[in-house]
């Protein structure tokens, strides 16, 4: 019987993709004194490009802009800081987020969520999203010293929600870091599918979540 879901967050809950885009159309927009050399597309075609779909951490992807650019009168430094400090003002939730939680919720089941990234970072966009609240427990890897796909995050999670990894669903993204890593604990492994091709099979596959609650119905 499933008593606890469990999710990723970016890809997952978040429309990482979009965000992103939006995210650096305004940043350009706000910083065009300095930035304005740049065509804008070039400007944010490239971001993307370096940021490999949130891979890699943005001080890596902002000195290579800087240089790539020639961008002068602002640092790298400083284009990260804008970031930090802007990007939960360009959170994009996928479709039937705040219904899905509101059903697993109205179900009686306890969630968590694991998230690889900066702690404050993602906090932030968690409660952009308008749904921290819906959680028991939310761990994120800078904070616990330990990351997706390590198996202790997993079993910390279970362990804080009160469940054996045979009741619990894992729902996120990433093939490997998420649904097999989810599975080599021995909770069952949800794809939220994206562009990436993968031969890793979940226990199911979702392309929207609003299919989540019917799926843990079928497993109650």
């Amino acid at each position: 019987m499933i008593k606890a879901a469990l999710f990723d967050l970016d890809g997952t809950l978040l429309n990482r993709d979009e965000s992103v885009k939006t995210f650096v159309d305004k940043q350009y927009e706000r910083l065009d004194k300095w930035l304005s050399h740049v065509p804008k597309d070039k400007y944010i075609a490239r971001f993307i490009e370096l940021d490999n779909q949130g891979y890699v951490w943005k001080d890596a992807v902002y000195q290579q802009l800087v240089d790539d650019f020639n961008i002068t009168g602002i640092t790298w430094e400083e284009l990260l800081q804008d970031y930090i400090s802007q990007f939960k003002n360009c959170c994009i939730p996928f479709p039937n987020l705040i219904n899905m939680l509101g059903k697993l919720r109205s179900s009686n089941l306890v969630l968590g969520m694991i998230t690889n990234g900066k702690g404050q970072f993602q906090m932030d966009n968690i409660r952009a999203l308008g749904i921290e609240n819906y959680f028991e427990t939310i761990l994120i890897s800078e904070w616990e010293g330990m990351k997706k796909p390590d198996p202790q995050i997993f079993n910390k999670a279970l362990n804080k929600l009160n469940v054996s990894s045979t009741e619990a669903i894992f729902i996120g993204d990433n093939p490997e870091k998420d649904v097999k890593a989810a599975q080599s604990t021995g909770m069952k492994g949800v794809w939220k599918r994206d562009d990436r091709q993968s031969d890793i099979v979940g226990d199911f596959t979702v392309n929207d979540l609003e299919e989540i609650p019917l799926i843990i119905r079928e497993l109650k």
